[in-house]
């Protein structure tokens, strides 16, 4: 990406790949059939759509009928939880009690409202894990939740805020030892989601060594198009659609096919798996500790908010005393640094980030982060400018606020 501004915000999305437009760019006029028709137009788009869904279907670990394509994680993930819900619902001849949902108090807030929706209706009650200040959930915690009602427990891989990476391979395990010994249609339960969105680019997603039985991802997260995702559906899984109107994605998902999108995600699941990009995590990762070490070093009263250990490559949160966030990302932006508070989806909230009150932080504190996502185009001497203009911004900030630098943290 070419530009005289510095782009530090890859978790909020990422720039199309030159390769994955290349590969779009037919499906938006020579090859624009829709996928449901049967002439030559419709076969086409049809056949593009497959290749695309082999691709993601290799790089998951899992057979193509299991790959639902939607039009981003938020979907899926809300398929995932409604789904699930609606399917439990929908068995006959059963007298069924009210049942139980996990998750954790730091999930996207596609899936914590989803919950709260849930809770309000009172068609599920719904249990909210804590995180600890390493940014961490704890397995032994899930395991003192699951009830004998339990239908759903959903986890996300890596945090969208802090980029904490959390324990799903050992969640799987506790997960289907659970259920191993249940009989008849409870042995689906409780079935294991995990919202990966931000996962893909860094960490190994095999579905079956991970043990989910639902993941959700997104396109434009990794190089690809905004508005198109897809979800991962463990066969034999019991979800329900919640989108009426059509056939499509095995009567799972009605609407019109997204082709171009389509077409791009597949690209952009091929470049993950392209050699270079573990040079280029190494990258990523080397700058990364980079800019940790140093602005932990050089500004006062500043902290990483997280594991260092147990974190995304390209993420790095930090919070400082006495800075309120949103004046320092817009003082970035004015200087053409492009960062953020937190979630991208929240960005027009006036509360503070629910993942690091999660943490255990108090409002003050929570409102001075700043989230800085690196990308593979990310360079040092874009690094160093940051790290330059982010201390020269917190000292001016500082001083504008009363000059007395509070220890928030005592």
């Amino acid at each position: 990406m070419k530009s005289n501004k510095i782009y530090l915000d890859y978790a909020a999305t990422t720039p199309v790949d030159k390769e994955v437009l290349k590969t779009m760019l037919p499906f938006f006029s020579h090859d624009f059939g829709n996928a449901m028709s049967i002439h030559s137009f419709g076969q086409t788009a049809l056949e593009a759509m497959d290749l695309s869904r082999s691709r993601i279907a290799n790089f998951l670990g899992c057979s193509i009928g299991e790959v639902i394509f939607t039009s981003g994680a938020t979907e899926s993930n809300n398929l995932s939880i409604k789904g699930i819900l609606r399917s439990y619902y929908s068995q006959k001849n059963k007298k069924l009690t009210k049942p139980h949902i996990i998750t954790t108090k730091f999930e996207h807030p596609c899936v914590l409202d989803t919950c709260k929706g849930i809770e309000k209706d009172e068609t599920a009650e719904i249990t909210y894990l804590p995180v600890y200040n390493d940014g961490l959930v704890k397995v032994e915690d899930i395991k003192k939740s699951i009830k004998p009602n339990t239908i759903l427990i959903s986890v996300m891989y890596v945090n969208n805020e802090i980029g904490t990476v959390q324990p799903i391979k050992e969640i799987g395990k506790l997960i289907h030892e659970s259920r191993e010994n249940k009989d008849g249609l409870e042995k689906f339960y409780p079935v294991f989601h995990t919202d990966a969105t931000q996962a893909v680019n860094y960490f190994d997603c095999d579905v079956n060594k991970l043990g989910v039985d639902m993941m959700s991802m997104s396109g434009h997260k990794i190089y690809g198009p905004k508005g198109i995702g897809a979800l991962y559906v463990r066969s034999m899984t019991p979800l329900k659609r919640i989108q009426d109107g059509g056939d499509q994605e095995n009567r799972m998902r009605a609407g019109t096919h997204n082709v171009p999108g389509i077409v791009g995600m597949g690209k952009a699941i091929t470049e993950i798996q392209n050699p270079k990009s573990k040079i280029q995590i190494k990258e990523i990762l080397k700058l990364r500790n980079y800019l940790i070490k140093k602005v932990l070093k050089e500004i006062p009263k500043s902290y990483l908010n997280g594991s260092l250990e147990k974190r995304s490559p390209n993420n790095a949160n930090f919070r400082f005393d006495n800075v309120e966030g949103e004046g320092l990302v817009l003082s970035l932006d004015l200087e053409g640094i492009a960062a953020s508070t937190g979630s991208a989806c929240s960005s027009g909230a006036l509360e503070p980030s629910h993942v690091l009150l999660s943490l255990g932080l108090r409002h003050e504190q929570a409102h001075g982060s700043l989230r800085l996502t690196l990308g593979k185009d990310t360079n040092k001497p874009e690094i160093n400018i940051a790290i330059k203009k982010i201390k020269e911004i917190v000292a001016r900030l500082r001083k504008i606020s009363g000059g007395v630098l509070r220890d928030f943290n005592s």
